[in-house]
């Protein structure tokens, strides 16, 4: 849930400016593509899971990958304005309390999550803040994701990173930690990646 707005329409950079030219709401979509590129986790025909979907272009890009056979599924409090390819939903829903109704019964090949908190300023509650979306995502992946299936989290890193990556590792038969060069220099985050659900 681009847990809220971050502030990145106050940049123009290159990214940014790219994502427009390519029709995607935001430069994050690079970040993803970083990840595919390196990992493969997104293959024609799987069934995708969006958390922190807003404003849309991981889902785009995970559509653009599944194809018309897979599935892309955006969960987000934020709507999505941009419009979707048809084997592509994006629901309102908050994941801290979420709405079991949206995923009862469902399973999918890839987990996605970008969700960031509102930010304060003050770097320990904004870990603490992310920290707390990302094992709400962890929890979500590990009820959903099939044997063999894939989880990607955003994290702010602070005091519970090496705790939370350490968990993600257990349940994984490849941990990666990745920081896409498109992610700008002075932020925080970083991205946890698990592939080959145990």
């Amino acid at each position: 849930m681009k847990y809220q707005c971050s502030n990145q329409n106050r940049w123009a950079d290159h990214y940014a400016e790219k994502a427009k030219k390519e029709n995607f709401p935001a430069r994050s979509v690079y970040k993803l593509q970083e990840i595919q590129q390196k990992n493969n986790l997104i293959k024609k025909g799987h069934r995708v899971l969006d958390l922190g979907c807003a404003p849309g272009s991981w889902l785009l890009y995970a559509a653009s990958l599944t194809g018309e056979t897979g599935s892309v599924v955006g969960i987000d409090l934020q709507p999505v304005s941009v419009k979707l390819p048809s084997h592509v939903t994006a629901h309102i829903g908050d994941m801290l309390s979420p709405d079991q109704t949206l995923l009862t019964g469902k399973h999918f090949n890839v987990v996605l999550s970008d969700m960031a908190p509102s930010t304060t300023g003050n770097k320990t509650v904004d870990a603490a803040r992310s920290l707390a979306l990302c094992e709400t995502a962890f929890f979500i992946a590990k009820q959903v994701l099939v044997p063999g299936g894939s989880f990607v989290c955003k994290i702010f890193q602070g005091e519970d990173f090496k705790a939370f990556s350490d968990s993600v590792k257990a349940d994984f038969k490849v941990h990666k930690i990745f920081k896409p060069k498109s992610s700008r220099k002075a932020s925080r985050e970083i991205y946890i990646i698990g592939t080959g659900k145990k």
